[in-house]
């Protein structure tokens, strides 16, 4: 599968300024949105990225009354970069602080930590919602990334587990994906129907600002609010869902 245009790469940048523009513009009603039940969220970030670039959604996620966090363990640079220790530990003290489960968020490589998470221990986790996650077939030859991902992670444990990579964990998950992504190939962010709760959710804007976007914003903030015994899909004409 070939990698996003390199038009579509070399615009990341300014097309994540103008969504950080957007969202300024729309914070202010996104803040007005309904509160949530208090439960723990943690959002993951993406390849190079860290918690700093995602403070104003957990913020957002705070002020709509959640117990929301970033993973607190520096730069993602790959599954070697971090402990699986350390983090089930905040895990679970996540858990605690929002008495009961808690829901995942991924930003591209961190959605697929938080799928195998939500896949090793479905009974901590409430939900997954990716974006822009690169979980399906053809994700190593789809991304533009890949060359200096690899050159990180030579020995990259999930190879060993690529093939189960693209089922959906046994948990509610959510893919949000954009079909303008200029990292890796939208098609690679699809997920197929494994179980009856799963949606895939297509929004306009970049790879990088997803977590900026605010479109993205109302939509976690929709599929948080969902109740943890009665999952049910997000449906509005105003977006592609599948």
């Amino acid at each position: 599968m070939k990698p996003p245009h390199w038009s579509l790469a070399l615009s990341e940048a300014p097309r994540t300024l103008i969504e950080l523009a957007s969202l300024a513009l729309t914070k202010r009603h996104l803040d007005k949105l309904p509160r949530g039940d208090g439960h723990g969220v943690m959002v993951i970030p993406g390849f190079m990225g860290d918690d700093p670039f995602n403070q104003s959604l957990v913020d957002f996620l705070n002020g709509l009354g959640y117990r929301a966090s970033g993973w607190q363990m520096g730069r993602n640079l790959g599954p070697g970069s971090f402990s699986a220790d350390d983090l089930a530990v905040k895990l679970e003290r996540l858990g605690r602080a929002g008495r009961g489960k808690v829901s995942l968020i991924g930003h591209s490589l961190g959605g697929i930590y938080a799928r195998e998470i939500a896949r090793m221990e479905p009974d901590t986790i409430r939900q997954v919602i990716s974006l822009g996650t690169p979980f399906g077939e053809g994700r190593e030859s789809g991304s533009n990334a890949n060359r200096l991902y690899k050159r990180l992670n030579p020995s990259d444990a999930a190879d060993a587990v690529k093939d189960d990579l693209a089922i959906a964990p046994p948990v509610p998950t959510t893919s949000i994906y954009t079909k303008e992504d200029g990292v890796v190939n939208w098609r690679t962010a699809i997920q197929n129907k494994d179980h009856e709760q799963t949606q895939n959710i297509q929004v306009i804007g970049s790879h990088c600002g997803l977590t900026l976007n605010p479109a993205v914003w109302y939509l976690v903030a929709n599929r948080l609010r969902q109740d943890a015994s009665n999952w049910q899909p997000f449906e509005s004409k105003l977006f592609n869902h599948h």
